[in-house]
């Protein structure tokens, strides 16, 4: 069975009740605002990312050094959205050494909660794909803990971060930097927002929808003619 991009991307945005802070494996797309396509282009089977969409995977691959708690998968960078696997460690007790929430300052701060532990290994390709920063698995090939046997302890200093945490900082960071590219290196601009308000989400239960997820990232460019972000898609 493999994935289907209608039934589980276009499904109910959130699932009520349900807790999005919890240890887990999750599917996320994110878009942007009016489906603009500004990181790049597909040639051929593959994405060719600009220098927008670098950053965009950049920040991508940094975000296990800014929030511990926070694990990252197969992820792709497409010409107006992003595909990515995500996973949220479990809580432990250090979760509680994190700084009060301030009004207005948005998800709490963990100590050293942005300082990068140490330089990633990223891909610095124009290819709009990258996979683990300390571990590139092969399409099927689960990393890690399966989805359905989380457990075990997190490393001291997590912070409770939910799903929708994530993404927010997500978004918040690649706003900046890309306001900053238009301002000093005439990167297209962005009417209001860069990303959409929301993005969609998909609960990994199972090591089965974790490898089918993992392949229908991979093979995303090479669909894009028929993609629902596509805004000239053919097959709609």
């Amino acid at each position: 069975m493999s994935y289907d991009a209608k039934k589980h991307h276009r499904r109910s945005i959130r699932l009520p009740g349900y807790d999005y802070a919890q240890a887990g494996w999750y599917f996320v797309t994110v878009c942007t605002q009016g489906h603009i396509c500004l990181f790049g282009h597909i040639v051929g089977a593959d994405m060719e990312l600009n220098p927008a969409g670098r950053m965009i995977r950049t920040a991508w691959d940094e975000l296990p050094d800014r929030y511990r708690r926070v694990e990252t998968d197969l992820f792709v960078v497409m010409p107006n959205h992003i595909h990515a696997i995500i996973r949220l460690l479990p809580r432990d007790d250090a979760d509680s050494k994190c700084d009060p929430p301030v009004v207005g300052a948005g998800p709490r701060a963990c100590p050293n909660d942005s300082a990068p532990r140490d330089a990633r290994q990223s891909e610095t390709g124009q290819r709009g794909m990258s996979r683990p920063a300390h571990e590139r698995p092969g399409i099927g090939q689960p990393r890690g803990v399966a989805p359905t046997s989380v457990g075990g302890h997190a490393p001291t200093g997590r912070c409770i971060l939910s799903l929708p945490d994530v993404v927010h900082r997500f978004k918040t960071l690649t706003t900046k930097r890309y306001s900053d590219g238009v301002k000093r290196r005439g990167w297209p601009p962005f009417a209001g927002r860069l990303w959409q308000r929301n993005y969609h989400e998909h609960i990994i239960r199972s090591e089965g929808s974790l490898n089918r997820i993992r392949q229908y990232i991979v093979d995303n460019p090479a669909r894009w003619a028929y993609d629902p972000e596509n805004p000239d898609a053919g097959g709609m």
